[in-house]
């Protein structure tokens, strides 16, 4: 067992390496990758924020960072899903599938060249947040748990973006489908306003939406407020949908051919 997962470890940082290499020969990627999350900031910040009044905050940016930095990792997992589906349609997958190597390593090789990829775009949003005017209250090691937090939940959206990538035909299929559902996911929740002023059956959907959890938690932590229990349901969900969709992701993997 112990051999396995060893063997694993290793070739999914073999992937991941692969995965790393291509991104200094396609800086461009990276750049506007970093550009979108900035303009939905400064749009928010300086167009919207001057009539958006939160209980709770004077400071509308200390409401809208933490929802802001949850929106530009959830949005950057969908390169993963992007991604597999290139390989697939190139043919990668087959000569992957070929090799004497794990068959879970392949993705999760795909997911973690993606999440350092997205840890970069995150850096760059902590400093213009800063620029702006944004501050952890909460002290060095809330910031650091919220951030936690955040990536882990990106990550296993990760997983859930493989799924996407391994199912449709085409790259620009991928991109549609992976970003389709992130909108309502990221808009209908406590992002960027206060659920309660939405209409009660919308309400009721923000509410329950796991990217409220983890939102709420991650603004709980950088703000220094009290965070009670979601982030232990933020770490449960992300969690949970890593278990169940890195099983998925596997076995989608060992079928899928490039037709």
């Amino acid at each position: 067992m112990t051999r396995r997962v060893l063997w694993m470890l290793r070739d999914s940082w073999v992937e991941a390496e692969r995965h790393l290499r291509i991104i200094p020969r396609n800086i461009e990627l990276l750049i506007f990758a970093a550009i979108q999350p900035i303009m939905f900031l400064v749009l928010f910040v300086y167009v919207f924020g001057g009539s958006i009044v939160i209980p709770g905050f004077d400071d509308y940016d200390q409401f809208l960072m933490p929802g802001i930095f949850a929106q530009t990792l959830v949005f950057g997992s969908a390169f993963t899903g992007i991604g597999l589906a290139d390989d697939l349609q190139k043919g990668l997958v087959d000569r992957l599938r070929s090799l004497p190597m794990s068959r879970s390593a392949v993705i999760i090789g795909r997911t973690v060249s993606d999440l350092v990829r997205n840890l970069f775009t995150f850096a760059v949003m902590i400093a213009v947040a800063l620029a702006i005017g944004f501050r952890f209250t909460g002290g060095a090691w809330n910031a650091v748990v919220a951030t936690v937090l955040l990536v882990l939940f990106s990550y296993a959206l990760s997983w859930v973006q493989a799924i996407i990538g391994l199912s449709v035909t085409s790259v620009e299929a991928a991109n549609s489908a992976g970003f389709i559902w992130m909108f309502p996911l990221t808009f209908v929740s406590s992002a960027f306003v206060d659920p309660s002023t939405m209409p009660g059956w919308l309400r009721t959907v923000a509410d329950a939406n796991p990217f409220t959890l983890v939102t709420d938690a991650a603004r709980a932590l950088y703000n220094g407020n009290p965070v009670g229990n979601d982030a232990w349901w933020s770490l449960a969900w992300s969690v949970g949908l890593i278990a169940v969709f890195s099983a998925l992701a596997t076995r989608k993997f060992s079928r899928s051919t490039s037709g």
